[in-house]
């Protein structure tokens, strides 16, 4: 129960990463506002949780959007202790075969929805005292990528921002990370049909010689959000078997 009665608001929780982290926030004692674009998929999953998870949809690159679930966050459970943002979309091409509207799409969900969720929920979070805040980036934001210009971009930009926020809301007792997944299995490109041959190569390149389950991703989570990582803030939290070393 290391997060008993914190209010947890998670973007992108109806599938993926995203459920798994929802899962745990309820198996931990949390209460839980989860968002996503997948309004279906969302309900069904809230309902499945029970009585302390409530699901809105939501396009986190709309600012309305945010403020109208921030309000809901509010008016059901009275505050926000955490905020994950984990919402995001990946694409892959080199920068001959990507398009300047794809940059600007993957930009404007990836960091402009995070910096609207970090923007929308710190007021509220300052007004109760304080909170953690827990940026998604990727292993794809600490080395070169071939091939992933577009979402290297926004995935750095998210380490910037995030030790940016952790120096400016230090003061209110807010506390703002990154996690950096590597190659996580069942999620991005080893989701749905996998090319196994490619996947093999992938497990080999990773010292550790086997992909992170999305549990270990959402135990780190769980950390950050809890109040054993009081003191930490403004890390960048690898989870990657290796790879960037």
């Amino acid at each position: 129960m290391r997060l008993k009665d914190k209010v947890v608001f998670l973007t992108g929780a109806a599938n993926g990463m995203g459920e798994s982290h929802a899962r745990r926030v309820i198996a931990e004692g949390g209460y839980l506002l989860m968002t996503d674009i997948d309004a279906d998929g969302g309900a069904a999953l809230a309902e499945e949780l029970g009585e302390r998870a409530l699901f809105t949809r939501q396009d986190i690159s709309d600012e309305a959007q945010w403020q109208q679930a921030v309000a809901l966050a509010s008016e059901r459970f009275g505050r926000i202790d955490v905020l994950v943002n984990n919402a995001g979309i990946l694409t892959k091409g080199s920068i001959q075969s990507e398009t300047a509207d794809s940059l600007r799409k993957v930009l404007d969900v990836n960091v402009v929805g995070t910096w609207l969720g970090i923007r929308t929920v710190s007021p509220v979070m300052a007004r109760g005292g304080g909170g953690s805040i827990i940026n998604i980036s990727s292993q794809v934001a600490y080395r070169g990528w071939n091939d992933y210009s577009v979402y290297s971009c926004s995935k750095w930009a998210i380490r910037g921002l995030t030790q940016s926020m952790a120096v400016e809301l230090a003061p209110q007792n807010i506390r703002v990370n990154t996690i950096l997944p590597g190659a996580v299995d069942e999620t991005g490109l080893f989701s749905g049909r996998v090319d196994e041959e490619l996947k093999e190569r992938v497990r080999q390149s990773i010292p550790l010689k086997r992909f992170v389950g999305r549990e270990q991703v959402s135990s780190l989570m769980v950390y950050l959000a809890s109040d054993e990582s009081s003191a930490t803030t403004g890390t960048d939290n690898l989870i990657d078997g290796g790879v960037s070393i």
